[in-house]
C-alpha cells in the first residue's frame, strides 16, 4: 500500500464537510476523494442497510484507485424501522420534522476502511437515540426556512442549528453527526493508521461544533 514516511495513505471518499473536519481535527494527514454515488435504500434493517452502502461506496471508490486506505461511511436516520433520507423539499422536510417531533429515533453510521490495492477491509457501525423537542409547526417552518435540513439525513443537522432541536442523544454524539470517532480510531488502528487518544479525547469533552 502507498505509504509515506512509513504510514499508510487515508483517502476519505466522502463530500461531507462534517466528516473532513472530523478527521482534521484528529490531526491526520488524508485526501479526499470526490465522487458522486447515489444512495438506494436496500430492504433491510437500518443498520444492515447503512453498512451494504458503505460498503458499496467502498467498491465504487476503489474502481479510482490503485493504492491508499479508503474511508467511506453512510449515515441512516430511521424512526420505527422506516428509513428517512434526505428530503426533496422543504414540503418533505417539514413532513419529516413533524414525524420526529417529540419522539425517539435511531441514527445508524456504518464506516469501511478497505485497502485500495488488496480490497483487504473491515467494517463497523455504530447505532445512537435521539430524541427530538415537541415541535410546533412555526418551530419546524423557522428551521426549514433556514435551509439546513436541505441536505441532511431526517431533514437535520444536529451540529447545525438543528442542535436546539434535539432534547436528547444516547451514544456517540459524533455518530449523529456522521463519524463515530471511537469506532474510526478503532477500525483505523487495523491498518495502521494511529489516531491519537487525546485528540478522541477532545473531540468527546468538546463536542466541536462543525
Amino acid at each position: 500500500m502507498t505509504r509515506r514516511g512509513g504510514k499508510p495513505v487515508l483517502i476519505l471518499a466522502s463530500k461531507s464537510a462534517r466528516r473532513i473536519a472530523l478527521i482534521s481535527a484528529l490531526g491526520l494527514p488524508f485526501k479526499v476523494l470526490h465522487l458522486n454515488f447515489r444512495e438506494r435504500f436496500p430492504a433491510l434493517p437500518p443498520e444492515e442497510a447503512s453498512r451494504l452502502i458503505a460498503w458499496r461506496k467502498a467498491e465504487n471508490a476503489r474502481k479510482h484507485l490503485a493504492r491508499g486506505i479508503l474511508l467511506t461511511a453512510d449515515t441512516l436516520v430511521a424512526l420505527n424501522g422506516a428509513l428517512l433520507g434526505k428530503p426533496r423539499s422543504r414540503s418533505e422536510a417539514r413532513s419529516m420534522l413533524a414525524r420526529l417531533s417529540g419522539r425517539t429515533h435511531q441514527v445508524c453510521t456504518a464506516l469501511v476502511l478497505m485497502d485500495a490495492h488488496t480490497r483487504c477491509a473491515v467494517i463497523g457501525s455504530e447505532t445512537s437515540d435521539v430524541t427530538i423537542r415537541r415541535l410546533t409547526r412555526r418551530q419546524i417552518a423557522g428551521y426549514v426556512a433556514t435551509g439546513e435540513p436541505l441536505d441532511k439525513a431526517g431533514a437535520y443537522g444536529v451540529q447545525g442549528l438543528g442542535g436546539r432541536l434535539v432534547s436528547r442523544i444516547r451514544g456517540d454524539y459524533y455518530n449523529v453527526v456522521g463519524l463515530p470517532i471511537r469506532l474510526f480510531s478503532i477500525l483505523a488502528g487495523k491498518f495502521g493508521i494511529p489516531v491519537q487518544r487525546k485528540k478522541v479525547q477532545a473531540l468527546l469533552n468538546n463536542r466541536m461544533a462543525m
